[in-house]
């Protein structure tokens, strides 16, 4: 098929198998979302037959992350969140470093290098986002306390990982990379403290000005009466958001996507995004786990 349709072509096979194989899957009991990834395995490069385009899967993946965590900004409140912060912030951290730590002794043991050992673990610390927000959702555990405690958890982990990714192309070289031009001229220090003023100033500058500046877009675009056009917006909010965030701040598209939708609760109108933006975060979703699928290689199980 021409190179051109490849987008067309990714979605119609990822979309009709992932229908399929979810359908079964929770015939017997199972999560759709095993069907989704299996889907996307089945697509994949490592698999014969079909190879859906995974540029364009990872893209789509981002604009499911970003939608899902707009949704789920709209309910929540920096009160619900101020609120769990004495469990979230400590037993993130906590849960990050002993992760890290088991998952640097475990690789340790294979007789991999300690600072290859160290990224497997950071990589192994930090939950996945979308997983947990659908399970939460599937069980509608997602307003509860518990819930609250398991957001405000993804949203401390999100701002470390921001962090340990700035930080580990500096401190390369100090885990064994052979590369010494990564190495940065900048102090450590300055590294970790413009990271830190630019995810707090993205925060402040949502919850000082893009508190009473959106709601307030949102209101004038529902007095048009225009379906469409309050669609359109809830989208710009949540993807164009997100996108600047990750361009001007350096932040991930996901915390971006939250704040977005945790300023736009104080609109009246926020129920009615919510529902708008509805069946798109469910096809996004869907795309997501596709996407994961078609990253992985069954062969490394047997390797």
């Amino acid at each position: 098929m021409s190179h051109s349709f490849s987008l067309i072509s990714t979605l119609a096979i990822g979309f009709a198998i992932a229908w399929a194989l979810g359908f079964v899957m929770e015939r017997i009991k199972v999560p759709a979302l095993v069907g989704y990834l299996l889907a996307g395995i089945i697509i994949s490069p490592a698999t014969p037959g079909f190879v859906g385009d995974v540029g364009i899967a990872g893209q789509l993946s981002e604009i499911g992350v970003m939608l899902l965590m707009f949704g789920v900004g709209l309910h929540f409140s920096l009160t619900d969140l101020l609120r769990v912060k004495k469990i979230a912030v400590p037993g993130a951290i906590l849960q990050m470093g002993l992760a890290t730590a088991l998952g640097a002794l475990l690789a340790h043991c294979w007789d991999w290098p300690w600072g290859q050992s160290i990224v497997f673990g950071l990589c192994l610390s930090c939950a996945s986002t979308v997983v947990l927000l659908k399970g939460l959702e599937s069980r509608r555990l997602l307003e509860s306390h518990d819930g609250q405690i398991a957001v405000g958890w993804l949203v401390v982990e999100d701002i470390m990982t921001v962090l340990i990714l700035v930080l580990l192309p500096p401190l390369a070289f100090m885990m064994g990379s052979s590369q010494q031009e990564v190495s940065s001229a900048e102090p450590l220090w300055e590294i970790i403290l413009w990271t830190l003023a630019r995810v707090f100033g993205f925060i402040a500058l949502m919850l000082i000005v893009g508190k009473r500046l959106l709601p307030w877009l949102l209101r004038q675009v529902a007095k048009t009466g225009s379906r469409e056009l309050f669609t359109l917006s809830v989208l710009v909010f949540a993807i164009g958001i997100a996108y600047g965030a990750a361009e001007i701040f350096r932040v991930s598209f996901a915390l971006g996507a939250f704040f977005s939708g945790m300023v736009m609760r104080e609109s009246r109108y926020s129920h009615r995004a919510a529902m708008e933006s509805l069946p798109l975060r469910d096809a996004f979703s869907v795309i997501f786990f596709v996407g994961v699928g078609m990253m992985f290689d069954p062969r490394i199980l047997i390797e």
